[in-house]
């Protein structure tokens, strides 16, 4: 009888455990500080990994791991300003580089024409 009831709580224990880890449908959201540069005009019309065309006009940026598609909030620490842009590249190739962002987004959070700058990026992983 006893080693019924310390298996029924057992039982009971585990799937309790296990109803509170699956409750939590929320995604990670990530923080990071990284280095960012932007890409060159000349890059512009040609495909990207994705299989999409480059265009400078447009909000995107290249990531070396996330999925294509996410969605990068990047802001620039030294003037607040920041942009949301799509991932649909792969790059930089740079270990330095965390991410390239398209001419338009980089003009947007005044990093155009600086080449390299820290920036903040945040994201979810879903």
């Amino acid at each position: 009888m006893k080693y019924l009831l310390l298996l029924s709580f057992c039982f009971l224990f585990l799937q309790g455990k296990a109803q509170d880890s699956g409750s939590s449908n929320e995604p990670d959201s990530i923080k990071k500080t990284v280095l960012a540069t932007y890409y060159h005009r000349k890059f512009e019309g040609r495909r990207t990994t994705s299989g999409a065309k480059y265009r400078a006009k447009k909000l995107t940026a290249a990531h070396r791991t996330l999925p294509f598609g996410t969605m990068i909030t990047v802001t620039n620490p030294d003037n607040g300003k920041s942009v949301v842009v799509k991932v649909n590249d792969r790059g930089p190739f740079s270990k330095r580089l965390a991410i390239d962002l398209s001419e338009r987004a980089a003009k947007q959070i005044g990093i155009y024409r600086k080449g390299i700058a820290k920036v903040s990026l945040s994201y979810t992983v879903e």
